[in-house]
């Protein structure tokens, strides 16, 4: 077990890991509980694959205890993150009379935590929430640090607010029903932390990957609780990513950010598997500025390929040039002009901002990628 604080100031909240927290859920979530009881269920959200894992397991451990579930179910994928489907979630928390006092209950992905933790930020002007990621990728990188958001036609997560949960609650044991392909996408998550601030994570990557995508218990352990200890040191010293600090943890996602978006942010392409061809993409783009050698760079590229992670951008297939890929990040929130600040690697395990980088040489760059 770990309880990891991200100590914000006056807003201080905890990540409890342990196996089998969602079979003592009551006990574990009891403060954020009170106000529930007869006549008054619990609200949870959750998407259609998540409810049918977990909802009767739940529902049993709170008629347990006294307690029932309101339930709010969307469709799974990125198509829940709609101004349609927030409408109708902030709708259903009015309906049931939630207060300010309450706790809303996210159950799933990052799609889920991001709907509800943006949902409750609007809501009477902010309601509380709890956080039980059931995905790796929620679990080390999404269910912390208050990022809250919607999709819109100009781009991803480009409507949203800074809202924090009240609690994180991970149980690794709900991973065993997660798909191969869905846990090698998250892990991409954990090979980010190692990339951007940890040399020694890394290498420990490298020589125990495996063991933490077989779902070891151990490894796994550990392999969250450093991931999310080091996040949670990131957000309390930079919240809002008004300083560089926080911006490090979007090491990857602009040039995975455009490839969703020559997806179609579909399952063509799922999120973390975007992410770790960004972070290839940017390993190389630092070799060819000559900040990290091509070993460091085939390094980076070799440990996400032996996770079975896309590392070869001419695989895609994608049928476009560097250009378009590079129209795509003109809409990303952090856009100046002509530049764009890239995460790169000065070395294995540090990153920096780096604010010099020209769209015009990124597209020239990725022609090359694409082309293999």
């Amino acid at each position: 077990m770990a309880v990891i604080p991200v100590a914000l100031a006056g807003r201080a909240y905890e990540v409890v890991i342990a196996e089998g927290l969602f079979s003592r859920l009551v006990d574990a979530a009891a403060p954020f509980l009170r106000g529930y009881g007869p006549g008054r269920g619990v609200p949870f959200v959750a998407d259609t694959n998540t409810h049918r894992l977990f909802a009767g397991g739940i529902d049993a451990h709170l008629a347990a205890h006294g307690l029932a579930a309101e339930w709010f179910v969307v469709e799974p994928g990125e198509d829940a993150k709609t101004w349609g489907v927030l409408e109708k979630l902030c709708d259903w928390l009015l309906a049931l009379g939630v207060t300010r006092k309450d706790h809303v209950f996210a159950i799933g992905g990052g799609v889920v935590g991001d709907l509800v933790g943006f949902a409750c930020s609007v809501v009477k002007r902010g309601v509380c929430f709890v956080q039980l990621p059931t995905t790796l990728l929620a679990q080390v990188d999404s269910s912390v640090g208050g990022k809250t958001a919607i999709n819109t036609r100009a781009g991803k997560n480009l409507i949203g607010a800074f809202h924090q949960p009240a609690l994180v609650l991970i149980d690794p044991l709900v991973l065993a029903s997660l798909p191969d392909r869905e846990m090698r996408a998250g892990y991409a998550e954990v090979l980010k932390y190692g990339l951007l601030g940890d040399a020694a994570f890394f290498a420990w990557l490298e020589a125990n990957g495996h063991k933490v995508l077989a779902r070891e218990p151990a490894a796994l352990e550990h392999a969250i609780a450093t991931s999310i200890a080091m996040k949670a040191r990131i957000v309390a010293a930079d919240e809002r990513e008004t300083e560089d600090l926080r911006a490090l943890l979007n090491l990857g996602h602009t040039f995975g950010h455009a490839l969703e978006a020559e997806t179609g942010f579909s399952d063509r392409l799922l999120h973390g598997e975007a992410v770790a061809l960004g972070m290839v993409l940017a390993a190389k783009y630092s070799a060819r500025r000559g900040e990290i050698s091509r070993e460091d760079a085939a390094r980076a590229e070799a440990a996400i390929a032996a996770a079975g992670l896309p590392a070869r951008t001419a695989d895609l297939g994608l049928g476009c040039d560097g250009a378009a890929l590079a129209r795509h990040m003109r809409h990303d929130k952090k856009a100046e002009g002509t530049t764009l600040p890239f995460l790169l690697l000065c070395a294995l395990g540090e990153a920096y901002v780096a604010r010099d980088v020209e769209l015009a040489d990124i597209a020239a760059f990725l022609d090359g990628e694409l082309a293999g």
